[in-house]
Formats: C-alpha cells, structure tokens, sequence
C-alpha cells in the first residue's frame, strides 16, 4: 500500500508516474513510490528540526536519497561535503554536479567539495598514489578502514572544524562558528539505510565522538537502497539515479562491477591491475610464496585460481583482480584490457548477467 506522501513541507510539485531506470533490477519493477509519511516527518523533525545538520553526502544512492529525504521533511542542511579522493568513476563526478544545480534551485547550501592536500614530503598526492608509493592495497582489502578515516572523514570534518596549520589550514565553516557561539553541537548526518550490510556496519558505532553527535536518517524512518532508488526516480527524476560511489580500485567491487569497469573505463582498470601488481609484488606484500608453492607472479600467470587462504591476494580480497581478469579474457597477454567491440559488447552483457543475479542495492557488502 502506497504511503501518504508528505509536500507540505518540501515546496517540492507532487510527482508524476514514475519510469524507474531500465539498468536496475527486475525485483524493482511496480515497487510502490516511496515517499514519507506524517509518521515519518513527525518523526525525522523530532530528532532534527532546530539543529545544526552537516551532510556527510557520497554522491551514490543512499546519500542522494537523504538529501530527498531531508527535502521532503522540509529539514535544510547547514553544510553538505564531499570527500574527492580523485579516484570516483567520471559518473560519479557528472552526478555531483547535477546534484549542484538542484542544490541551487532548492535555494540550499552548494555541496563543499573537500580533498586532503598531503605534505610534499609524502611524494603522494591522493589515496591511489598512497598505495602506489608505499607499495600496499588500500586497507579495506585487509578488512581495516585506515583510508577511509584519513581521506573522506578527516577532510570533511576540517571543513567543517577548519584546520588551524598544515597543508590543509583553513578557517572554520560558519556552522562551526554559530555551534560554538551557541554551545551546541553539529549533527552529521550518515546516508547509512536499513538494509544489511548497512545495519551491520552501522550497529557498533557511537552516537557521538568529541566533536560531533551522529544521526542515520534513512534508518530512523527504515527506508532502505531500494526506497531511496524509488524516491530520487520519484522526486528527482529516473535519470538522476546515481551509479554506486565507490572507488575504481576499491576491494567491496563486484566481479559485475569490474566487467562494468572494462566496458566503460579501461583505462583506469588497469590503473587498478598495476596497484594490485605494485602491492602484491611491492615490499609489504604479505603474500608468501613458500605457502602457496609459487610466486604471485606466476600463479597471476598460469593458475585458474588461487589456494584457499585467509592471506589478502589482491584486491578482491580473496582473489587477485590480475588473474580473474586474465583466466575470463579481459586482458591481453601484456594484461592491457581488451577494447575490441566484441570484447567490450561481451563485458557489458556479462555485467548486466551478473548484477540482475543479486541485489545490486546492497552491493558495498563484503566481497
């Protein structure tokens, strides 16, 4: 049963029939629109309304559906950032700027883009050339959150905060000034939503640390990655349906996801293929090749796979994103991905196979 939808306090026109997009999911289709209830503003607007919000926003499908969210309830955001580590796909990029205008017509705050500036002495400049340097695989691929806390969250919380020296100084955001002045503190707002792999990651995490209070808005009225899909199509329009934000080497990727990549991006899959060669063959590899009989190397080369091991072998965590790509035909002999129109037609159908087969709503969970 359809939900009363709630306008009054968006200024937004009711909706029109709603299309959905054609890439998504099949157990999509004739969904109901998913737009608040009275319950559910009630309910948003008891926690929210009077404070002072900051939008943790990541330009994929649950924080663009916060942002509809927060429109609907008729709650502003003070602040909205965005942690550019240079390493989104070109979709995501396209997408934070529309979501820019919309910012615009809504008569919001633009979207704070911010990006770590590291020391020159680092001879790094973003997360990939961390990796490259220091020869290792971003620590999600050892099952830790390291790059995540250090190039999204600390940026984003200096722009707030502002930063007193350093590469990154920069006043505080006039949010921060007002909390002072007011003795209250800035809720950050976490686009995390009901479905399982968001609940999991969300259960053991404090409502507060020393600077801010946590809010998680989509699980305060239980929407999850399929109602905030739902409602952007709804609201915003099916073409401003979000790919997932996520990095192109990030280790959560799904195999649909990284013939998607070969299809669309070649190029920066095989950036990816060199830092998970760089790593596994760098100097802090853990990999051992007296445990697996061979070198990395040579198992990439001629093995259908690898051992069964708990040991990280590549950016897929269990498996070496060099060696899936060799053993299915995405790479040459000099692994270059392959960018016949045959080949790439194959990609495509292959991902389009693979991401029907499961919900692709839920697809940052553990590979």
């Amino acid at each position: 049963m359809r939900r009363d939808p709630i306008y009054q306090h968006s200024g937004l026109p009711p909706p029109g029939n709603v299309t959905g997009r054609t890439d998504l999911p099949a157990w999509t289709t004739g969904r109901s629109p998913t737009l608040l209830s009275s319950e559910q503003v009630r309910q948003l607007r008891a926690v929210l309304a009077g404070r002072l919000l900051a939008v943790c926003y990541g330009a994929g499908f649950d924080s663009t559906g916060l942002l509809v969210v927060l429109k609907l309830a008729g709650l502003r955001p003070d602040i909205i950032t965005f942690a550019d580590l240079v390493a989104e796909k070109p979709e995501t990029m396209a997408h934070l700027d529309r979501m820019q205008a919309i910012l615009a017509e809504w008569g919001w705050p633009p979207i704070t883009v911010c990006r770590k500036t590291p020391l020159p002495s680092t001879g790094y400049d973003d997360l990939y050339g961390n990796c490259m340097v220091n020869e290792t695989l971003p620590s999600l691929a050892f099952g830790l959150k390291s790059c995540s806390v250090k190039w999204k969250q600390k940026p984003q919380d200096q722009a707030i905060k502002g930063a007193k020296s350093g590469p990154n100084a920069a006043d505080p955001h006039p949010i921060w000034i007002e909390a002072q002045q007011r003795g209250e503190r800035v809720v950050k707002l976490i686009g995390y939503d009901c479905g399982r792999a968001d609940i999991r990651r969300s259960r053991n995490l404090p409502s507060a640390d020393a600077d801010f209070d946590f809010s998680y808005p989509l699980q305060i009225i239980g929407w999850d990655r399929a109602d905030c899909v739902c409602a952007i199509s709804e609201v915003l329009g099916p073409d401003m349906v979000p790919l997932k934000s996520a990095c192109f080497f990030c280790p959560a990727s799904k195999v649909w996801e990284l013939y998607w990549l070969a299809a669309h991006h070649p190029d920066l899959l095989e950036r990816a293929l060199v830092l998970e060669r760089n790593a596994l063959t760098g100097r802090h590899s853990r990999f051992d090749a007296i445990e697996f009989g061979a070198s990395w190397d040579e198992l990439v080369r001629t093995a259908d796979r690898f051992p069964s091991t708990s040991t990280t072998v590549g950016l897929g965590r269990s498996f070496s994103w060099n060696q899936w790509a060799r053993v299915n035909g995405v790479v040459d002999e000099n692994f270059r991905v392959r960018r016949g129109a045959t080949d790439r037609a194959r990609f495509l159908a292959l991902a389009d196979q693979l991401h029907r087969n499961y919900n692709v709503f839920d697809s940052r969970a553990a590979a």
